[in-house]
């Protein structure tokens, strides 16, 4: 069986399944079900992923010195779900982590994001926060340099998150959409990987939430691509979707050997492109 990846008329039959599920009053009974099913790790749901993704790929699930994924159990807010992957891999030319796929079983858009790493990165760290719909498995699969794959698996009891409504006015949230803010955390010291986190102002409209006035969903629109490079040189890439929160926040490292500009370019789903800089110097703690 092959995956299918959602388009926009069946992430609208989706919604339309999950409206009428909870006029029913069946969330409650999806999560349930959803639960069962995903107890089991190698579940159905992640093998037909499996083979769409990772054909014929073995995949280590031996993976801790590789990657490590930090999620809670349960979660307080479905559509705003804490998640981190760490490393204890240190980032060089010949030996490093190219990609990890973050990858959510039971999401309408199961390959939640994809982040791609270069020696330049340093550590091959996220975290951000996601939507979870259903009680499921969360996995982080590391991709080396050299086409090794390596997963590690958390279960998560979530349900709702990506039909979940706005937390805010939409059409507020929509006129500050592509505002960011970049800053350092720590000291910068040359050659060492630095802490840096990102936030932008984003609704994120995943399509799938039902406005309670007007009874409709908008359209989705979401951040789809980000781009960060320091002093010309690449560092990470992600493309993303609605699986990541509103207003997306990224926490990652970079290696600066020299004072420089540290750069952000995002994309949304409408092609609207927004930019951030950010001067970066020895010695100094640095907010933008």
């Amino acid at each position: 069986m092959s995956f299918f990846v959602p388009t926009p008329a069946a992430l609208r039959s989706r919604r339309i399944l999950l409206a009428c599920a909870l006029a029913a009053g069946l969330t409650p009974l999806i999560a349930r079900a959803g639960s069962e099913v995903a107890e089991n790790a190698d579940n159905e749901r992640w093998q037909m992923l499996r083979k769409s993704l990772f054909p014929d790929r073995a995949i280590s699930e031996d993976a801790a010195d590789i990657v490590e994924l930090d999620t809670p159990t349960r979660a307080s807010d479905a559509a705003v779900v804490p998640i981190a992957f760490r490393t204890r891999l240190v980032q060089s030319p010949g030996n490093y982590i190219k990609k990890v796929y973050l990858v959510i079983d039971r999401n309408p858009s199961p390959m939640g994001a994809t982040f791609s790493f270069t020696p330049e990165s340093g550590r091959a760290e996220i975290e951000t926060r996601v939507r979870i719909e259903e009680y499921t498995h969360v996995r982080a699969i590391a991709e080396m340099n050299d086409g090794r794959l390596f997963m590690h698996a958390r279960f998560v009891k979530a349900s709702g998150g990506c039909s979940a409504p706005a937390g805010k006015d939409l059409q507020a949230a929509l006129a500050n959409a592509g505002r960011m803010k970049l800053r350092i955390e720590g000291d910068v010291v040359l050659g060492r990987p630095t802490l840096a986190q990102l936030s932008i102002s984003h609704p994120n409209v995943s399509g799938l939430a039902i406005d309670q006035v007007s009874r409709l969903a908008p359209p989705p629109h979401y951040v789809r691509s980000i781009e960060v490079a320091y002093a010309g040189k690449p560092v990470l890439s992600a493309d993303v979707d609605f699986t990541i929160s509103e207003n997306p926040n990224v926490r990652f490292y970079f290696v600066p050997k020299e004072a420089g500009q540290l750069t952000v370019k995002v994309i949304d789903s409408n092609d609207a492109k927004f930019e951030k800089s950010l001067a970066v110097a020895p010695g100094q703690r640095t907010d933008a």
